[in-house]
């Protein structure tokens, strides 16, 4: 942690620590509204526009985000953002304008330590095999088509899906349902090092509060959830195996309590994120800067 002025943001400074420490939180700069975090955002990286988000955002400007709307009580468990894209933020930048009452830390850790710590017949499959992310979109629960694709126009729709690699179903009323499957282990397009790049256990039905998931099962079936990963040749993946890969988050996780002003600059192939759950009122302010492809 570095505490400086707002006029002080050095860009190749603090990309250099983030390059070396795979995260840097700056204290001091005092930001007070989303201008001003926009205004630093855009100092440190080229922002990008959020497709196939998860969970709905407020927007502020273009490329600048609320926090996901994620319930304040339910702990938002450790991933990188936006691992099951095929164009992928190497960046995430974080503001705090207002700390919460209790908790509402958010959680780091180095991807590259995961993947060592992780038992390695488990990694062993996942390489092979890759993950798979299955989404079913209605109007009642969750992203709708539009946060997710910008667009309620089936053809564009359809062209983005052929266009990722995102196998695409339309489904009675109006639904769709889409599959893609992602590489569980990538290389860091800087350094090279092998770093666990997914969001296997945080958008699988077992990572869920158990009275959540039955309330899902019960209302749409347990293959019609809004969201849920299985191995890539689609077996399920199972409570202990998400068990075992939060677990090792956590094991690996560093966090530090959010002061108001806050910058947080994170590299978002090395190092996943997740958010505690809190009390009170908590405003971040979010970015996804310089998109990379990962083709492993």
């Amino acid at each position: 942690m570095i505490t400086v002025g707002l006029e002080r943001v050095d860009r190749d400074a603090v990309r250099s620590v983030v390059a070396e420490q795979g995260a840097m939180r700056i204290r001091g700069l005092e930001l007070r509204d989303a201008a001003e975090a926009e205004a630093v955002f855009r100092q440190l990286g080229t922002l990008m526009t959020e497709t196939e988000a998860f969970a709905p955002r407020t927007r502020y400007a273009p490329g600048v985000y609320s926090a996901t709307k994620w319930p304040p009580n339910q702990p938002m468990c450790v991933h990188h953002e936006l691992s099951y894209a095929y164009e992928v933020p190497s960046l995430m930048l974080f503001a705090c304008l207002v700390t919460p009452a209790v908790g509402g830390a958010t959680p780091l850790a180095d991807g590259a330590a995961v993947l060592g710590a992780l038992p390695r017949d488990l990694v062993e499959r996942f390489e092979r095999q890759g993950w798979l992310l299955v989404r079913n979109y209605n109007d009642d629960i969750g992203a709708t088509i539009a946060d997710v694709f910008g667009t309620n126009d089936r053809g564009a729709v359809e062209r983005y899906c052929r266009a990722n690699a995102i196998d695409f179903e339309w489904r009675d009323g109006g639904g769709l349902r889409t599959r893609q499957r992602r590489n569980a282990v990538v290389r860091h397009p800087l350094t090279g090092r092998r770093c666990w790049f997914n969001q296997i256990a945080f958008l699988n039905e077992w990572t869920l509060a158990p009275d959540v998931r039955e309330y899902l099962v019960d209302v749409y079936g347990p293959d019609a959830q809004p969201f849920n990963t299985r191995f890539g040749n689609g077996d399920p993946i199972g409570p202990d195996i998400v068990h075992v890969i939060n677990e090792t988050y956590e094991a690996h996780s560093v966090r530090e309590p959010w002061q108001a002003g806050d910058l947080l600059v994170v590299d978002n192939i090395r190092t996943a994120h997740g958010r505690e759950p809190f009390e009170g009122a908590r405003e971040i302010v979010v970015a996804m800067a310089d998109p990379v492809r990962l083709t492993e």
